[in-house]
């Protein structure tokens, strides 16, 4: 295992992807500060090319891989955003992707990364499946594993979101990110830490996919056995790389219910007009469900993502 990704790694990674991705914009609403008391200031990863801020990590592994590894192609499993992101990266560096989906994945998902021309293998809707079928994918193609969450590229990738939030928002008390692998939040975190120790660093998880709630109580890795929320991009089990550096930087992790998930989604749709799915509505819906955490302060929410497949829409 390498070593945690710093600033340095985070910023270098900013450099290396800034013409591959968007710097997302940062949305806010009166009538969402009014609701939450607090002003609130979302980053627009949903509106991040492939839809997700997977874009990001993607970018930065397979800019960084040598022109022989580069050469044998990339694979991952991958419930979507990150299977599209990696297969968006491939392609715009000319080489092949292998993406392993479980077979329940949405198809707006399926489809994304089939546009990018990967190459699906399905799989069942497992942990040890989806680890296993890529197993095979790498020993028969030769291909560079890109893990979805726990590598040290993805990581320092995934934390360039940090970089743009600070520098568009001065003054933040608190950041609310939403977690299910952890690289999304252990880059963010890291980030924020070095540059602004005293900003409050929150992770947001449905209480039906609790992991990194249980491993941060805990203080010990917790098994993800059968994760059951409408956020399916919150479903994978939390990163071994990805643990310590939770641990070290991110201040506290909240559950929510998924009452909370489908409001705060459909509060971003209507009063944001901004597309957002629900593993992209979680952190909201910490400050929907946990109020007086938030309450009079300046709050910056990572909307992760904006794939929805709107044939199945939670209301």
């Amino acid at each position: 295992m390498g070593s945690a990704p710093q600033l340095d790694d985070i910023e270098a990674a900013a450099a290396r992807i800034a013409g591959y991705i968007h710097r997302t914009p940062v949305y806010t609403s009166r009538q969402l500060d009014a609701l939450c008391t607090a002003s609130v200031h979302f980053k627009c990863e949903n509106l991040q090319k492939v839809g997700a801020f997977k874009a990001r990590g993607a970018s930065n592994a397979v800019l960084s891989l040598s022109d022989e590894a580069a050469a044998r192609g990339v694979a991952t499993h991958s419930s979507g955003n990150h299977g599209a992101a990696l297969a968006m990266a491939a392609a715009r560096r000319c080489i092949p992707a292998h993406i392993v989906m479980p077979a329940n994945a949405p198809a707006v998902k399926k489809a994304a990364v089939e546009g990018y021309g990967a190459f699906i293998i399905e799989c069942e809707p497992t942990q040890a499946a989806r680890e296993a079928t890529l197993a095979q994918v790498v020993a028969e193609t030769g291909a560079a594993f890109v893990h979805p969450y726990d590598d040290e590229r993805v990581i320092a990738g995934q934390g360039t979101v940090a970089l743009e939030l600070l520098e568009q928002v001065p003054g933040l008390d608190v950041v609310v990110v939403p977690v299910g692998g952890g690289g999304l939040l252990a880059g963010v975190a890291t980030a924020i830490k070095a540059m602004k120790p005293g900003v409050e660093v929150v992770a947001a998880e449905p209480v039906g996919a609790d992991d990194a709630f249980r491993s941060f109580g805990l203080g010990e890795r917790q098994p993800q056995p059968n994760p059951q929320t409408i956020a399916d991009g919150l479903r994978t089990a939390l990163g071994e790389r990805n643990f310590p550096i939770i641990q070290r930087c991110v201040d506290t992790i909240v559950t929510v219910e998924e009452e909370s998930i489908v409001k705060a989604m459909r509060l971003q749709w209507t009063r944001l007009k901004s597309l957002v799915e629900p593993s992209g509505a979680v952190s909201f819906a910490a400050l929907l469900e946990h109020p007086e955490r938030f309450r009079d302060r300046r709050v910056g929410v990572v909307i992760s993502g904006g794939n929805v497949d709107l044939d199945h829409l939670p209301w």
